[in-house]
């Protein structure tokens, strides 16, 4: 979830049990030896096989998937994909528009809730699930149980999502343990700000619906509760920081924000780790929170976090993370690490000069890699820019690159295929490549990106260009390649068959291969500058071990290149390579054979790669 918020300086100046899931390392599946590949799937659209998709339909009109549409046979496709985990999206119970009161949920408000279906940024009980998502509602957090047992199963980790920075508007856990308090329960609603207190709060107004132009809640379709009222007095600050009693439209207003003891003037209500913490461990940022007084929010998510994670999840992704002091980073992650070692810990920060405290001081394992890796990608694919801006990039990552992911979709992003990105997957075929093959970073595919899914369905408030988080759609290549259940591609295009194998062909040498998490070098500057023909369209840098060498070039050109790709000396050192002739072997994307010359120690080779593919090539023993 993303947005221009209000809240950003506040949160800039904040930023200055038994062991349940199995013991592999994080990120690790028994056997692999490569990297990280995670699948986000949106947990109600995976299974659905409905392909209505009438805008703001009700479930019976464009249906919804379910935990149990997770057979044996979709997680095994999943594996056979490459994958090692997945992340499934909109898990914790949110505010849907449905009625579940025969179970003892409590009816939403459709002024407060964002299309049909609900935004799964808007928790309302941590402690149970969306009963969307449940054969049975009553049963649902069973469902859900069974569901990470048979994940397990499949060899496969899974990790879901904790939003720390707000809630929705209407919270009450039903399922929480007696022990636990709700948000806001003790708060002292006579106060803005109280540190004990979960909510900021306007003490002397009552909240009031958004007016929006042109917009009505579910499309206008009549519902007893939507009158463009909702009860909240006194109101609280929005989710993303506005503090206005009437947000906008554009505010995240079915959300309210959580304190974490930042006070209105943006001051910190705790102690502040010291600086010198950047460079100390798990164990270190632990005992620096023993015996010290955290704000009652603090406490809460770290419960929330060690309930999940008891059950069986094998980690996170935390939503709209910069909105949250690292001081709380640093506390809830060392919680979660000292009882759980080898959870996965992934971050969404938008903000390049928060990545470092996030990481060293937050105890991050990753972050997105959006503002200047995704973005520089996306606007090579559209043809414009230079690939050269990649290398420098990877350079000045150089330190944290282990640790920054890599996409090239997920669910705030344009879909590859919509005409507003690409109009074309094949376009984004080599920064698919080297989104995977750059670095030693985990690498992200969003369902239906591996089928050029382009998002074209009007959802109701979800909007083409990305597949709605918001309503109950159908994602028609990803049901085609779904076969009503088999997973087998029966009902697929030529073209999205294709593309997936692709996919896998990537993935699953990205998991295999040791090399990719030991050396790169670039070798885009050194060909630009001496190897006639070679334009900026063009991105070539290699990848070596004690046992692999590898070097990749990739064409984002519409045109074919044949040419020369010099390997600079410096690296044929390395390499520690003579004068002579070598053979390098294609491992991906074809079989063929290419020498490699090297003459006063510099490295040549003729190679050829078509328009929008990439050329990887392995030095033959």
């Amino acid at each position: 979830m993303k947005a221009t918020i209000l809240f950003t300086t506040l949160i800039l100046l904040a930023a200055g049990c038994k062991q349940k899931p199995s013991d592999q390392p994080a990120g690790s599946i028994a056997g692999n030896e490569g990297k990280i590949v995670i699948y986000q799937v949106f947990t109600r659209l995976f299974g659905n096989t409905n392909s209505t998709n009438k805008p703001w339909g009700t479930i019976e009109d464009n249906g919804v998937g379910k935990f149990n549409d997770f057979t044996d046979t979709a997680l095994q496709s999943i594996r056979n994909l490459g994958v090692t985990h997945i992340w499934y999206t909109g898990v914790p119970h949110h505010a849907v528009i449905r009625d579940y009161s025969a179970v003892g949920i409590s009816t939403d408000d459709p002024d407060v809730v964002k299309g049909r279906a609900g935004s799964p940024y808007a928790v309302k009980d941590y402690y149970n699930v969306n009963p969307d998502l449940a054969v049975d509602p009553a049963k649902r957090l069973d469902e859900f149980k069974a569901l990470i047992d048979r994940t397990h199963k499949n060899g496969l980790k899974l990790i879901i999502d904790i939003v720390p920075n707000h809630v929705a508007r209407h919270y009450i856990s039903l399922s929480k343990p007696d022990s636990v308090r709700d948000f806001g329960a003790d708060d002292d609603i006579s106060k803005e700000y109280h540190r004990e207190n979960n909510f900021y709060y306007l003490p002397n107004d009552s909240f009031r619906v958004p007016v929006a132009v042109g917009y009505k809640p579910l499309g206008g379709a009549y519902h007893p509760l939507s009158d463009g009222k909702f009860h909240e007095l006194p109101a609280k600050w929005t989710g993303n920081g506005s503090r206005l009693a009437q947000p906008k439209q554009d505010d995240w207003y079915e959300t309210v924000k959580i304190n974490y003891g930042i006070r209105p003037d943006g001051s910190k209500d705790f102690d502040t780790l010291p600086t010198t913490y950047a460079n100390l461990g798990i164990d270190d940022h632990f005992q620096f929170w023993q015996n010290k007084s955290v704000p009652s929010s603090w406490k809460k998510f770290r419960d929330i976090a060690l309930y999940w994670l008891n059950m069986g999840v094998d980690g996170f992704r935390f939503d709209m993370a910069e909105m949250v002091p690292v001081e709380f980073w640093s506390y809830l992650n060392s919680s979660i690490k000292t009882r759980y070692p080898k959870a996965l810990l992934l971050a969404e920060v938008y903000n390049p000069g928060l990545y470092r405290p996030y990481i060293q001081l937050g105890k991050m394992d990753y972050l997105y890699d959006k503002v200047e890796f995704y973005d520089t990608l996306k606007h090579i694919i559209q043809g414009n820019g230079s690939a050269d801006n990649l290398a420098a990039i990877q350079k000045g990552m150089a330190d944290i690159e282990h640790h920054m992911l890599h996409f090239l979709e997920n669910h705030d992003e344009q879909r590859i295929a919509c005409p507003a990105f690409a109009g074309n997957p094949e376009k984004a075929k080599p920064a698919m490549v080297v989104s995977a093959l750059i670095s030693t970073s985990p690498t992200l595919i969003y369902f239906g990106q591996e089928l050029g899914e382009p998002g074209a369905e009007t959802g109701g408030f979800g909007q083409p260009t990305r597949t709605s988080i918001f309503d109950y759609v159908g994602v028609p290549h990803h049901q085609r390649w779904m076969n009503k259940g088999k997973f087998d591609g029966g009902q697929s295009s030529e073209q999205e068959r294709k593309l997936r194998s692709f996919y896998q062909e990537l993935l699953q040498f990205t998991i295999s291969q040791p090399v990719l998490k030991g050396n790169y070098a670039a070798i885009q500057y050194h060909n630009r500058q001496h190897t006639p023909g070679y334009h900026d369209k063009l991105f070539a840098f290699s990848r070596w071990d004690m046992d692999s060498k590898l070097v990749v070039l990739n064409n984002f050109s519409n045109q074919p290149y044949e040419g020369k790709l010099v390997l600079p000396a410096d690296l044929v050192q390395k390499w520690a390579l003579k004068d002579g002739t070598y053979s390098m072997d294609q491992v991906l994307f074809g079989k063929n054979q290419i020498p490699l010359i090297v003459s006063k120690g510099e490295g040549s080779i003729h190679v050829q790669v078509p328009a929008y593919e990439s050329l990887v090539l392995r030095l033959k023993k």
